[in-house]
C-alpha cells in the first residue's frame, strides 16, 4: 500500500518536526519543557509502558468484564494497560479539532483500538488523546485493551482483516469500524453483505460510505488543470515511432483481467507496454523500472509518460467509485485516459468530454478505430482537454465534493483521512454513549439507540468477470478463473462463518474451519 505508507511516514515526520520545534532544534531537546521536564515525561512514559506490559493497579472505576466463554468461572479480568496514570505522554493531543470543548480527563474518555497496528496514525508512542470536532477520545494500538469496558470501538484495516483472525468473542458494548481505501481485490469478504454488515462505521471509496474516500487520489481541482504537454510535441513523438497508446502495468493477473482485454486491443492498434504485464518495450533507463517510481510522481517518470496521447487506465478491480491514480494522473498530464474501472466514473469527471470509456465500445476493435480517429484529428483530440482551461471544470458535483470533503491531501487546513476517520468514530461513539446514558435514566420514555450497521452500498463490489469474452467460454484450467472466481465466493463462505461464530458467542478461533466446513457442506447439498 504505497500511498498509505507514504501518508503514515508524513504523519510521523510531522510529529517529529513538531517536537523539535518546541525545543528549537532537532538535535537538542532541552530537559525542561514548560512546568514539566522532558526527563519527567520520559519517566512517566517508561513507567506507563512497564505497567502496561507487567500489569498494575486497577484504574479507578475499572470494572471486570464478564464474558460467556471457556474461562474459569466464566469471568475474564482485563489486563490493566492504563496503570492509573493520566497518560503522561498522551496528555497532549496529537490531533485537535477546530472547536472541541471536551474538558474530561483522559481517565474519563472512551477508548478506540486500532486493531491494525501498522496503521496507527500517531507518532511517537502507541496511545494518544485526540480532540476532535465535538468530543475527545483515547486511541491506542495496545490489543490488551480489547476487553476493557471503556474500549468502545475497534478500528480495522480492510486489507488486513481476515475472518479467521477476528477478535472473538465480539463484545456487545463495542462497535467495529472499517477503514478500506484500497482495492476490493484485497478482501472480497467486504463485498458480501455478511462481511460488510459486521461493521458499524466505514471509510471506503464508495460515496455511500459513512466517511467516503472516493476522491482520495485527487488532491485538488488545480491538479487536473495542470498545463498539458503541447499537442505538437506529442505528435512529434508519434512521428518518432512512439505508439499512440501507453500501457504501464506490473501487477498482472488481477480481478479486472485487464491484460486479457489489452492483449486483444493490441491486435488492432499499436500499444507501447513498459511494465511486466504484456511488456513489449523497454523504459529509457533502469531506474524507471522500479515499481515505486511508476506508482508515484517521479519527475523523470512523469516527463516520459507525458509523451503519450492516450493512456490505458484500467483498475485492478471493478467497483463503483473505485478510482485511483491510473485515472487522475493521465488527466493531470494532459493525456486522454482510456478507462475501465468504476462504472459510475462519469459522475466524477470534470466535464462531459474528458475520458474514453472502454465499456462504451462493443469490441476492442471498435475502440481501436475510435482512438485512431482522435489520433488523426487534433481538433477532436483537444476537446478532451477543455477542462484544463479557466472555468473548464463544469461538473458541480465534483466541485462540491472536493469543497465539502472532511479530509484533505497535502492540505494543512484539514486532517488526513486516517485522523479524520478516527475522529468521526470518536464523535459517533461519544454520541452513542450519551444516548445510552439517557436511555438508562429513562428506559420507558427514551428508547435504546438503534445500532448503526453498514450495508452493501458501503462496498458491494460485483463478482469479477473476464476482461474480454465470457467466463463460461474460458477453460476450467484458466488461471484467472481458478483464482478470482474462487476467491470471491470463498470470501462469502468466510464471512458467513464469522457471522455464525459471533452469533454463537464463540471465543475459540480454532473452530473457524469447522464452521467453514459446515457452510460448505450445506451449500453443496443445496440448503
Amino acid at each position: 500500500m504505497p500511498r498509505l505508507q507514504l501518508l503514515l511516514t508524513l504523519v510521523r515526520l510531522v510529529a517529529v518536526v513538531g517536537q523539535a520545534r518546541k525545543a528549537g532544534s532537532l538535535a537538542e531537546i532541552p530537559e525542561e519543557e514548560g512546568p514539566r521536564g522532558q526527563a519527567d515525561a520520559k519517566e512517566d512514559w517508561a513507567r506507563w509502558v512497564a505497567n502496561g506490559r507487567e500489569g498494575g493497579a486497577e484504574l479507578p472505576g475499572q470494572e471486570a468484564v464478564f464474558l460467556p466463554g471457556h474461562w474459569d468461572a466464566a469471568a475474564f479480568h482485563t489486563a490493566n494497560v492504563f496503570s492509573g496514570l493520566e497518560f503522561g505522554a498522551a496528555a497532549a493531543p496529537s490531533y485537535r479539532g477546530p472547536g472541541n470543548g471536551d474538558l474530561r480527563g483522559n481517565k474519563e474518555l472512551p477508548i478506540l483500538l486500532w486493531w491494525s497496528e501498522s496503521l496507527f496514525p500517531h507518532f511517537p508512542g502507541d496511545t494518544e488523546r485526540i480532540d476532535c470536532l465535538h468530543s475527545s477520545c483515547l486511541v491506542t494500538k495496545h490489543k490488551k485493551v480489547k476487553t476493557q469496558k471503556r474500549t468502545k470501538s475497534v478500528i480495522f484495516y480492510g486489507t488486513d482483516f481476515r475472518a479467521y483472525e477476528a477478535p472473538l468473542p465480539r463484545l456487545p458494548h463495542q462497535t467495529w469500524a472499517l477503514f478500506h481505501e484500497e482495492s476490493p481485490m484485497n478482501n472480497y469478504a467486504l463485498s458480501h453483505l455478511p462481511g460488510i454488515s459486521l461493521f458499524n462505521y466505514t471509510a471506503t471509496f464508495r460515496r455511500e460510505s459513512d466517511y467516503p474516500l472516493a476522491l482520495q487520489w485527487l488532491p485538488s481541482t488545480r491538479y487536473l488543470q495542470n498545463p498539458a504537454v503541447p499537442l505538437a510535441e506529442k505528435n512529434r513523438w508519434r512521428r518518432d515511432g512512439y505508439a499512440p497508446v501507453l500501457y504501464m502495468q506490473s501487477h498482472c493477473d488481477v480481478p479486472s483481467d485487464r491484460d486479457r482485454y489489452v492483449r486483444e486491443l493490441m491486435k488492432y492498434i499499436q500499444v507501447d507496454s513498459y511494465g511486466k504485464c504484456l511488456n513489449n518495450r523497454e523504459l529509457p533507463n533502469k531506474r524507471l523500472e522500479d515499481t515505486s517510481t511508476a506508482t508515484t510522481e517521479d519527475p523523470e517518470f512523469m516527463a516520459f509518460v507525458s509523451r503519450y496521447k492516450f493512456h490505458l487506465a484500467m483498475e485492478n478491480a471493478i467497483c463503483h467509485d473505485y478510482m485511483t491514480e491510473k485515472l487522475w494522473r493521465p488527466m493531470h498530464q494532459g493525456a486522454i485516459p482510456i478507462y475501465r474501472g468504476s462504472p459510475s466514473v462519469r459522475d466524477w469527471m470534470p466535464n462531459n468530454i474528458s475520458i474514453i470509456l472502454v465499456d462504451d465500445f462493443v469490441s476492442p476493435e471498435a475502440l481501436a478505430e475510435f482512438i485512431e480517429s482522435l489520433d488523426r484529428d487534433d481538433a477532436a483530440y483537444l476537446k478532451y482537454l477543455e477542462y484544463k482551461k479557466p472555468g473548464g471544470i463544469t461538473n458541480q458535483f465534483l466541485l462540491d465534493s472536493m469543497e465539502q470533503r472532511e479530509w484533505g491531501v497535502n492540505d494543512m487546513s484539514r486532517p488526513n483521512y486516517l485522523n479524520g476517520f478516527e475522529c468521526f468514530v470518536c464523535d459517533w461513539e461519544n454520541r452513542r454513549s450519551a444516548a445510552e446514558r439517557t436511555h438508562r435514566r429513562s428506559p420507558e420514555q427514551v428508547p435504546s439507540p438503534e445500532p448503526h450497521i453498514a450495508n452493501n452500498s458501503h462496498m458491494g463490489c460485483p463478482m469479477p468477470v473476464p476482461g474480454f469474452g465470457n467466463a463460461e467460454d474460458l477453460p476450467e484450467n484458466d488461471s484467472w478463473k481458478q483464482m478470482w472466481l474462487q476467491d470471491y465466493w470463498q470470501s462469502l463462505d468466510q464471512s458467513e462463518a464469522l457471522t455464525a461464530m459471533i452469533h454463537h458467542n464463540e471465543s475459540n478461533l480454532g473452530k473457524f474451519w469447522d464452521y467453514m466446513h459446515e457452510i460448505f457442506t450445506k451449500r453443496n447439498r443445496g440448503h
